[in-house]
């Protein structure tokens, strides 16, 4: 895999700008920002990203002439005792194909940020934050490159790290608004602390590398693991299951999964980044970057699946309940992670990157989409009445919005289209070869994605119905206006990318296939079922026709009508609707007792036993002070006495030591 400096295509010796470019637009922004004004900053940042996506093509278009690909050495970075890690950029089909979804879906995500941060900074009453938003988006962009363009796992490290802050500042970006004017810090606390314990499981895995590999290098692990796995069997598998932890948290897994819904509490731009083509995406990524490791070891990949199908229809359960445009659609992501992960597990690892693909492309497209319904409510509760205390991201206020805002409303039904699954728009092709693999490999774990596939057609279709269909159910949704150029541009460009995308692996092909077979150690030819793929369609379908049923035939009449659904399912749709309260499980089983044990220990043993202690010993000292500072008259015939009878004392003393 590693080539000499001297025989690599010349492209490759561009990998470093991926991250320098958007280092470099950040760092402009914050010298220079100011006196740009808006729409400086918006261009620079968005020049940044979209200059790393240029690179990445480069790259890619080296990859084509020496598909092997090479390591590209920056710096020796690490150097104590036997351990040397240099910070190296791998440039192989794998990296390349990562670093294409995060520049480029980046980029027009930067782009769209221009005209909604424009109203959001306004909306929300701090102008002068526009210009921290995009500082934040390039370090975004810049973290996500290092970690997919590493060549070791430290350095792999070092990014999921900074994705890990970057997603902390984004969400808490407007820190001081939500419930309780403390709502959106807690949701970016949430999210900082859940994804430390998932980043504490992928640093024992790392610990356990370095324990028995001596090297953090992807090619000198690789290579040695056959042996270490034959030799001991455990630590592959202890490594594989303490990175299976990091995925549950940083791709929001079962039972990590509960810090991303909250994430909504960022700018919908944000909720676009981090859902589509850059932090979710991570975990997935590292297990497909570890498959020589994983492939050692079929309980850790059996362990993989399941957490990934359990992840998937559980989620996609919890959808079908929710109000918020938003919540639908990051319930959704759990689910759709879940597909990804179970691919990634299975070993059908070529159809996890292409559904991670495809899924970049129009989730991206549904996340911004809704930002463009969000600014349109907003905009009319400005222009209508009564309307400026309306919820603009619960659908029940919605509804009628087709007419009154038709290029979101097309392009959010192709999203919502290519995420159900119908052909043949780019979900249809990706889900369906995570789902043909599955039936044959893993009959269980191929009903149980089946059924979510349902699920998934079915609340995106409710969804749909709510919000575009119907009448107004508020005032504000009856000014609705459509959003300016610089944010449905954006939108229209990946909605072709969700039309069209299915074409990098289509069956007959197969050219995603063949472009990842340079990276990947085990390659599992992708098999169109004509059976799987008609019967993942028609239950497609039949989700979107029951959600017609249901919601399209009689729309709701008002914003406080009770859904459909309430009294048919009762406390199962209660339960979905509640989140099945796992949040209050942990609330009560971890938190509750958390915050109770440091109240203890805060009170009787902080407070009482060390800060007594500590206070005690500063007593303690305090009244020695005061004896010893009555010596301190300031008169100098006392302290000659005391030199005088010192002196005597000591005399005495050797005369009688001399007598003994």
């Amino acid at each position: 895999m590693q080539l000499e400096t001297a025989l690599m295509d010349p492209n490759f010796a561009l990998v470093p700008w991926v991250v320098f470019l958007p280092a470099i637009g950040l760092v402009l922004n914050l010298l220079v920002g100011k006196r740009l004004g808006e729409r400086g900053i918006g261009v620079l940042a968005s020049l940044a990203s979209g200059g790393a996506f240029v690179v990445a093509v480069l790259l890619a278009l080296g990859l084509t002439r020496s598909p092997e690909g090479a390591t590209v050495p920056l710096v020796d970075w690490i150097r104590v005792g036997d351990l040397s890690v240099r910070w190296a950029f791998r440039v192989d089909t794998l990296s390349v194909l990562m670093m294409l979804v995060v520049s480029g879906v980046g980029t027009l995500i930067h782009i769209y940020s221009i005209g909604y941060m424009h109203s959001d900074v306004r909306h929300n009453g701090d102008p002068l934050r526009f210009r921290r938003f995009f500082v934040y988006l390039n370090l975004f962009i810049a973290m996500m490159m290092i970690l997919v363009s590493a060549d070791n796992y430290l350095m792999l490290f070092v990014g999921w790290e900074g994705v890990g802050l970057c997603s902390y500042l984004l969400i808490g970006f407007w820190f001081e608004k939500g419930k309780d004017g403390i709502g959106n810090a807690q949701a970016a606390k949430k999210a900082f602390v859940v994804n430390r314990i998932g980043d504490f499981g992928l640093l024992l895995a790392l610990f356990f590398l370095f324990w028995n590999f001596k090297s953090f290098d992807f090619a000198v692990i690789f290579a040695q693991a056959p042996q270490v796995a034959a030799a001991t069997p455990w630590v592959v598998l202890a490594i594989t299951l303490f990175m299976l932890l990091g995925v549950t948290g940083k791709s929001a897994q079962i039972p990590l999964y509960v810090w991303l819904p909250d994430a909504m509490a960022g700018p919908t731009p944000v909720s676009a980044l981090i859902h589509a083509a850059t932090m979710v995406t991570a975990g997935v990524y590292l297990v497909a970057r570890s498959q020589a490791l994983f492939v050692l070891v079929p309980a850790a990949q059996n362990a993989v699946t399941w957490v990934g199908a359990a992840t998937a229809i559980f989620a996609a359960t919890i959808a079908v309940g929710q109000y918020d445009i938003k919540k639908v659609l990051a319930y959704s992501t759990i689910s759709q992670l879940g597909f990804m992960v179970a691919a990634v597990g299975m070993g059908a690892t070529v159809a996890g990157m292409f559904h991670l693909t495809t899924h970049a492309f129009f989730k991206a497209l549904l996340f911004l989409s809704a930002g463009s319904v969000i600014l349109g409510m907003e905009h009319g509760a400005e222009h209508g009445h009564n309307g400026h205390h309306l919820d603009p991201q619960d659908m029940r206020n919605m509804g009628g919005l087709r007419k009154r805002m038709p290029v979101t409303f097309w392009v959010y039904l192709i999203g919502s289209l290519a995420l159900a699954g119908i052909a043949p728009l780019a979900g249809f092709f990706s889900k369906d070869e995570i789902l043909a693999y599955a039936s044959q490999q893993q009959p269980g774990v191929f009903i149980v994605l089946l059924i979510a596939a349902f699920f998934t057609a079915f609340y995106m279709g409710r969804q749909v119905l709510m919000v575009f269909f119907g009448q107004p159910r508020s005032d504000a949704a009856g000014h609705a206006g459509e959003s300016p150029a610089v944010v449905t541009v954006p939108l229209i460009v990946l909605a072709l990318l969700s039309i069209g995308g299915g074409a990098l692996n289509l069956p007959g092909s197969l050219w995603l296939e063949h472009w990842l077979e340079h990276s990947l150690a085990e390659v599992h030819a992708g098999e169109f079922l004509l059976p799987v793929a008609a019967g993942s369609l028609a239950v497609a379908l039949a989700g979107i026709l029951i959600a017609w049923l249901i919601y399209g035939r009689k729309p709701l009449a008002d914003a406080k009508t009770p859904d459909p659904l309430a009294r048919p399912l009762g406390p199962v749709y209660r339960g979905m609707e509640s989140k099945w309260k796992v949040d209050e499980l942990y609330h009560a089983v971890i938190v509750r007792p958390y915050q109770a044990l440091s109240g203890f220990l805060a009170g009787p043993v902080d407070q009482g036993v060390i800060d007594g202690l500590v206070n005690g010993i500063a007593s303690l000292f305090s009244m020695l002070a005061q004896l010893v500072r009555r010596l301190q008259t300031g008169y100098v015939r006392t302290y000659a006495l005391a030199v005088l009878a010192g002196v005597v004392a000591v005399l005495a003393y050797l005369a009688t030591v001399s007598f003994r």
